[in-house]
């Protein structure tokens, strides 16, 4: 895959951002905005973006503290609400009116959030695995890996490391695959060890009982999306996103909304999985055009 990097200014014009753009094969087609979850970056959406790569022009971008983008001395700004405002940025930077919207936990906060906004530019919506209600589970095991404890010593040592963390979400993972996350969620340093790809402050955003990274009162935020087409993708064994929450979800949203569970995978899936695939292309093919 080809992409060139995007380079652009935070919205408080105190940061030197950056985003991975994929181009389409037509200049007409629409654009989609990838919104990765809490300590991830664009390498994220790599396996999503093998399958979606020339029908829609792809903006990835890694949020401030995440990535190539620039580390943000005041921890206080590592919110959604400061996010959201990067990506209207990097959208008028990039004379994007409207486009899609796919968002991974965090992601998708930021994605309803911009659609409340500014309705009028979000086309439609994937969330993958979050909703109005998170679990206390979820936001404790999360809490618990965020900060990320020093360096590792190679690959191996990284694989193993994020397995610990993650293997309930993922059982079905061999080593292979887990090499292959530490990859896209880490870098290697000049020395050969390798770290996480965040600045260690962000998890001062996760601190305490009421997290900074959530919004408050997300039911009210949820009942402003109702006229933006939504498609709702779930862990089947997610301790963040539950069952009962996507239900209620859908019957309080009146535009076209629709869900998918993805057998087997926690919290979250990496949107690559037959079922998430089988949910995402044709919600796009159908609301994108």
């Amino acid at each position: 895959m080809s992409y060139r990097l995007h380079r652009y200014r935070s919205a408080d014009d105190r940061l030197n951002l950056v985003a991975r753009d994929y181009p389409a094969d037509s200049e007409d087609a629409p654009a989609l905005l990838l919104m990765h979850g809490l300590t991830r970056n664009s390498a994220d959406f790599v396996p999503l973006a093998d399958h979606l790569q020339g029908a829609y022009r792809l903006i990835v971008p890694d949020q401030r503290g995440r990535g190539l983008s620039d580390y943000d001395s005041e921890a206080g700004n590592y919110r959604p609400d400061i996010y959201v405002q990067d990506m209207f940025a990097l959208l008028d930077g990039l004379d994007i009116a409207r486009a899609g919207m796919i968002g991974t936990s965090m992601g998708g906060l930021m994605a309803m959030v911009m659609g409340a906004m500014q309705p009028e530019r979000v086309q439609c919506i994937v969330l993958n695995d979050i909703g109005p209600v998170l679990e206390d589970s979820g936001i404790a095991r999360i809490q618990g890996y965020v900060s990320p404890g020093g360096p590792m010593t190679d690959w191996d040592d990284a694989a193993r490391r994020i397995a610990a963390s993650n293997a309930q979400a993922f059982p079905h993972y061999t080593h292979k695959d887990w090499i292959a996350f530490a990859k896209r969620t880490c870098a290697e340093n000049s020395d050969g060890t390798i770290d996480f790809a965040y600045d260690p402050a962000i998890a001062e955003s996760m601190s305490g009982a009421e997290p900074d990274t959530v919004p408050p009162d997300l039911w009210s935020l949820w009942d402003q999306l109702q006229a933006i087409p939504t498609l709702i993708i779930r862990g089947g064994i997610s301790d963040l996103l539950s069952a009962d929450t996507v239900r209620e979800m859908k019957r309080r949203h009146s535009g076209p909304i629709a869900s998918v569970e993805v057998p087997d995978t926690g919290h979250a899936p990496i949107l690559d999985e037959t079922a998430a695939l089988d949910a995402i292309l044709p919600f796009l093919a159908e609301r994108m055009n």
